[in-house]
């Protein structure tokens, strides 16, 4: 799509203008943020936009319009299968060789789950291989009421780091501060640059892996001008 605006504002409701004119959803609701932070944030990527407009391109955009039309309309059912992630979360299934893979996941996976057993006090089944236990109904309680106390524009960024890093122990600690950006995406892709140093990978992989990247940490942008 061309561009069709010259001047982006925020408005005093923290809406979004395109030459006077508010920008809505794609389902055409009003594209209204919780802060301003957040809502200059927006505003700054149609300001950024050249000759043609790009979508794909607008992240927090995006993730604003998620909040607003696909989660808020039905939050409970959003958050619960947002939980439903606790019951295969990825820091619980280890490898049981070679020995420097196993070193490797212990060295970062275990203080992550420990935070996460004080922070929440529950418990975790670790186990070795693919093969899926059941984790203990009680954590999958908790960290379901963890989830649910949260608001659209925070589910929304929260799905995306989920689904990126398979774990929603990662998504909550990036959430409370305790795991920086780039370090909770290593973290969820710990396996696959381990076999990527070892035998090295291909340009589809490499590219894939960026384009992950770039969604986990404007998510993590996201949260964290939420916040900010």
């Amino acid at each position: 799509m061309k561009r069709f605006y010259k001047q982006v504002s925020v408005t005093p409701d923290l809406g979004i203008t395109l030459d006077g004119r508010p920008v809505r959803t794609p389902g055409r609701l009003p594209l209204v943020l919780p802060n301003a932070t957040l809502a200059e944030a927006v505003a700054d990527e149609w300001r950024e936009q050249g000759e043609e407009i790009l979508p794909h391109a607008m992240r927090l955009t995006g993730l604003a319009n998620a909040a607003i039309e696909r989660i808020a309309p039905d939050l409970e059912s959003f958050a619960a299968g947002l939980a439903a992630y606790a019951e295969s979360e990825l820091l619980c299934y280890r490898a049981d060789a070679p020995e420097p893979l196993v070193a490797r996941q212990a060295a970062v996976w275990d203080p992550i789950l420990a935070w996460a057993r004080a922070r929440y006090d529950v418990g975790f089944v670790l186990v070795e291989g693919i093969m899926h236990q059941p984790q203990p109904p009680a954590m999958l309680a908790r960290l379901s009421e963890a989830l649910a106390a949260r608001t659209a524009f925070e589910l929304a960024a929260l799905s995306t780091i989920v689904t990126i890093s398979g774990s929603l122990v990662i998504a909550l600690a990036v959430l409370e501060g305790v795991l920086e950006p780039e370090a909770a995406f290593d973290a969820g892709h710990l396996d696959e640059l381990w076999q990527a140093e070892q035998w090295g990978e291909d340009d589809f992989a490499l590219d894939q892996r960026a384009a992950h990247r770039t969604d986990f940490l404007a998510a993590c942008t996201f949260l964290r001008l939420l916040h900010g």
